[in-house]
């Protein structure tokens, strides 16, 4: 037995390909990074160099550094993406096993063991408020969320059911210069730059 989705499933469908559409043929025409989240698209306009992007490399090479070679701390393409809720997002670093990254196309988002972000100056509560809600949507267990404007952070855990849909349980904030556990490794935080 075949059963159509209703109207609103279809509309709600074509909207978010026509989305997702747009932001792929975006990619390298605009600079920063659009996304789709549940309230619509998302350009952030991060800067290409500087605090930003020399924070990413650091917490890769830390990261690392302390995992096994199966497993990586990715930047870059592709996105991670939920069709069923209508989000794509790109993680500043994608802790994912390599197997997993064999894939055609983007990321399956229960595959990351953990998603990090390093917050925009232009646009923190694309990370600070709309990612923590969206994250968990996705099933992505650790989301950790690195602030060069204040030199503090959060690691948000053990995603449980709520009203609002999934959310994170647990909040574990920090200030640069302490030790963060993400997942199962914990990485300094010493030296890590801040915007001026």
């Amino acid at each position: 037995m075949t059963i159509a989705p209703d109207n609103a499933q279809q509309g709600a469908s074509h909207r978010y390909r026509a989305m997702r559409d747009f932001v792929q043929s975006m990619d390298d025409t605009l600079p920063g990074k659009f996304e789709v989240t549940k309230e619509g698209i998302v350009h952030d306009m991060m800067a290409p160099v500087g605090p930003h992007e020399l924070t990413t490399l650091h917490l890769r090479k830390r990261l690392e550094k302390m995992m096994p070679d199966e497993i990586v701390a990715h930047t870059g393409e592709p996105d991670v993406e939920d069709e069923s809720e209508a989000i794509m997002r790109r993680p500043d670093v994608m802790v994912i096993a390599l197997a997993d990254m064999e894939v055609p196309g983007s990321f399956d988002p229960r595959t990351l063991i953990a998603a990090v972000e390093v917050v925009s100056r232009s646009n923190p509560d694309n990370d600070w408020v709309s990612k923590a809600r969206d994250y968990p949507l996705m099933g992505i267990p650790v989301y950790a969320i690195f602030d060069p404007r204040t030199g503090t952070g959060a690691v948000l855990t053990d995603i449980h059911s709520t009203p609002d849909g999934p959310r994170y349980a647990t909040r574990k904030d920090f200030v640069y210069g302490e030790d963060v556990t993400i997942g199962d490794w914990t990485i300094s935080t010493n030296g890590l730059p801040r915007y001026e």
